[in-house]
């Protein structure tokens, strides 16, 4: 149990210094610029220098989400990515994003809002980036329509969602990326054929692929690393499970109301042979 607790302690800390796939390819100003014209194709006047990356590093949480911000022309963009299950509950992770985004801006640009001089702030624009299939999920959520039947609110939160399209803008072939991802591993599992799979198929439709074959590498690390982390959690959520089990099965052999045979119906990561061990144990103390 205690190996088990470090080893996600481990992961945490790991996970501070690694990237997303998702943030990996826009923290590259390159395509952070394509992002932001796929977005925003009036604006000719961007560059890669006139973006600024504002993107939070584990906020709230030690788990690795693939949430982005950055500033352009007086905008704060902020994206999301929802991975294949969808739920509305992502609004609430975009209005904390939002809320601690300008909370660091105005650190970083030397601004009190608690002075009387009114503060100036970009404004927000906030997507939702689905790589799961769209079905009849809208283009556009909000928090007072999702959460409190449309009433009006004090305060209010929508964000625009962009699911698959036949373009081939970086949002989509990223969302393309992850869906032959997605198909991959539902053919050969979590392992590193998936990912070297996904790599070779997505090269092969040009998708993404300037930037599959510039970081090749650094993706497959990153992609083996995910697998690694969800084997780790799936044994400490196991060893869990062991635990309360054989407390259970203590307090019930203590009883003495059930047999082993009984008392091994009802729990299923103990085997026979370790519930008598615990009998001998449990009545060695008696």
């Amino acid at each position: 149990m205690q190996d088990d607790i470090k080893q996600i302690e481990k992961v945490m800390a790991k996970r501070t210094a690694k990237n997303s796939v998702f943030l990996d390819l826009f923290q590259n100003k390159s395509y952070l610029l394509k992002l932001y014209k796929t977005l925003h194709p009036e604006d000719t006047t961007a560059t890669e220098d006139s973006l600024t990356d504002v993107t939070i590093t584990n906020v709230l949480t030690d788990n690795l989400y693939n949430d982005l911000g950055f500033i352009a022309n007086n905008k704060l963009m902020i994206l999301i990515e929802a991975q294949s299950t969808w739920t509305v509950n992502i609004l609430v992770r975009v209005l904390l994003y939002l809320a601690q985004s300008y909370h660091e801006y105005f650190q970083r640009t030397c601004q009190d809002y608690y002075k009387s001089r009114k503060v100036k702030m970009p404004k927000p624009e906030l997507y939702v980036i689905f790589t799961g299939n769209k079905g009849r999920k809208p283009d556009k959520i909000s928090l007072s329509k999702e959460f409190f039947e449309g009433t009006d609110l004090d305060i209010e939160v929508k964000a625009k969602v962009i699911y698959e399209s036949d373009t081939d803008d970086i949002i989509n072939q990223y969302i393309i990326f992850c869906k032959v991802f997605n198909e991959q591993t539902k053919q050969h599992g979590m392992t590193q054929k998936a990912v070297t799979e996904t790599i070779r198929i997505c090269k092969d439709r040009n998708v993404l692929k300037e930037y599959l074959l510039d970081r090749e590498k650094e993706v497959v690390t990153i992609m083996m690393s995910l697998f690694d982390d969800e084997q780790i959690m799936k044994s400490f959520i196991k060893s869990e499970r062991h635990d309360t089990e054989r407390a259970m099965a203590e307090q019930l052999i203590r009883k003495g109301k059930m047999t082993l045979e009984e008392i091994a119906d009802c729990v299923s990561t103990l085997s026979f042979d370790e519930l008598k061990e615990i009998e001998a144990e449990v009545m060695q103390l008696a």
